[in-house]
This record gives C-alpha cells, structure tokens and sequence, in this order.
C-alpha cells in the first residue's frame, strides 16, 4: 500500500516527483505544527494513501510538506493556509484545495486518480470506513470591496485614456513608494495581524509583537497589483515582506538573521524604547 510520504528538502521532493512517470498523480500536502486542522487532514490522507497499492512504476505519491521549513515549495505553489493540498500529474498542477474539507479532498483524488477499489485496492465502502468526518473549515477574511468593484463613477472612468503599460507600472511604482514609508516599519503580509493567512507571517507578527514595535501592515491578498508589484519593485519574490525606514530588510529568515546579529536590531521602533 502507499504511505504519506514527509520530505524534508525541496531536493527530496524533486527526487520523488522524477521518480514518477508522466501519467502519475503527486498530491501534495501542506501543513504546519500550529494548525489544528492539519491533523485531521494528516489522517484523511494517511487513510487515503492507504488504499491504493504501491505499483512499480508508482501510479500515485502522497507527499507531505511543512509549509513554514520549507518556504520556496510554498510560495511556489501559493500556499496562502494550511492545510493546503494539490494535485499534480507531470508537472501540471490539476487542482489546489485549501481547507479541512475531507470529502472534498477525496473526491478529487479519485477524480484525478481513481478510486482506489479500480486501482485494486481496497473497496470504496472500506476507504470511506477509515477516513474521519470532515472539519468545517474557518472561512478566509475577506478582503475589501475596492479590491473587486469598479470605480464608483464608471462613466468617467470609461471616459479617461487608458494608460500605456509603462504609464501603469510606473503609477503601480509611485503608489509602492509611498506605501513602504507608509510607516517606519511596514509588513506586507498575507492576512492581517489578527488572522494570519500563512505560518511566515504569522511568526513575523509575533516577532514585532514580542518586540513592542509599533508598525503598519498591508494585507497583500486584498490587492493583486500590490502583491505582483511589490516582488518586481522589491526583487524580492515572496511574502511577508519586512521594510524599515523606506528600506526592505527582507522575509521571516532575514529578519530573524538580522535579529541573530543585532539583538537590538529594532530596539529604535520598540514603544518600550528608553526615552
């Protein structure tokens, strides 16, 4: 039978995706230690895993993937919550999931897969014996209505010159600069500080709050041009994002780096700073 599969470096996890022929299905899940739902998912996919044979050349690979140790395979797949799951079959991702909804995980599984009672394993009424009840995710934050409404006078906006490509990036460019000195320390994050949408910034939060640094944040899954701008006018590909005085220091590793070398590396922006 097939197991769910724990890597421990993006090098493990490619080693397994070559290992797999073309027509094989990679489900990919991610988790992280502070998740309680990630538990729940761990059993769904351990049970599921379970009920398909383990085949040589493998049919199908259930890898499990800590989302916070491994940063570069989430961000490449856009993991913005946990537990997370995707499908993937030759390098082409086929579906993503975000939430603890099990039936919902299985039935895309077997859409991509097949059940396992086809692929000789253990009949249906078996596999769905095993896999527990499913969790009621917690609904994502919405993010506000500018972000998706059109401009309230939509007969002037129709009305003004559509800007080149160039004259948008460079107006996309105007707003990040200002919005990076937005406040002496700013955090780009996914989510907001009072719900997190992803373990890194999650832990950066913690970082400023145990700090006492007074900052401002951007909810950066509330506005795609932000989110797409900010990693060309950073060069800086991946969220969170920390700036300081107009300045990018970098993401969670950095800033936990800097913090290594110069424990008072934020004392200066610290509400508890000695006059």
């Amino acid at each position: 039978m097939s197991s769910l599969i724990e890597v421990d470096s993006e090098l493990h996890l490619n080693s397994i995706a070559q290992s797999l022929p073309p027509s094989a299905l990679l489900v990919l899940y991610f988790h992280a230690p502070w998740a309680a739902p990630c538990a729940q998912m761990r059993a769904v996919l351990s049970a599921l895993a379970s009920q398909y044979p383990a085949t040589s050349p493998p049919s199908i690979a259930f890898v499990s993937v800590n989302a916070e140790e491994l940063p570069d395979i989430s961000e490449e797949y856009d993991v913005t919550a946990v537990p997370f799951v995707v499908l993937i079959r030759n390098a082409t991702v086929l579906e993503s999931i975000s939430g603890s909804e099990a039936a919902k995980v299985r039935d895309a599984v077997e859409r991509h897969a097949g059940s396992a009672a086809a692929a000789g394993g253990a009949p249906q009424s078996a596999t769905a014996a095993t896999i527990p009840p499913p969790l009621s995710a917690v609904p994502r934050e919405n993010g506000p209505a500018t972000a998706t409404q059109p401009p309230v006078n939509a007969n002037a906006a129709a009305a003004a010159p559509a800007l080149t490509p160039e004259q948008s990036k460079e107006a996309l460019f105007a707003r990040l600069a200002e919005l990076v000195k937005a406040a002496p320390v700013m955090l780009f994050m996914k989510g907001t500080p009072s719900a997190p949408q992803c373990g890194f910034s999650r832990q950066l939060v913690g970082i400023l709050r145990e700090r006492s640094v007074k900052y401002g944040f951007f909810n950066i899954l509330a506005d795609e041009d932000v989110r797409q701008g900010l990693k060309e006018f950073a060069e800086w590909p991946t969220f969170p994002q920390l700036w300081v005085s107009g300045e990018l220091v970098g993401g969670l590793d950095i800033v936990k780096e800097e913090l290594e070398n110069d424990p008072e590396f934020l004392n200066a922006f610290s509400v508890n700073k000695s006059a």
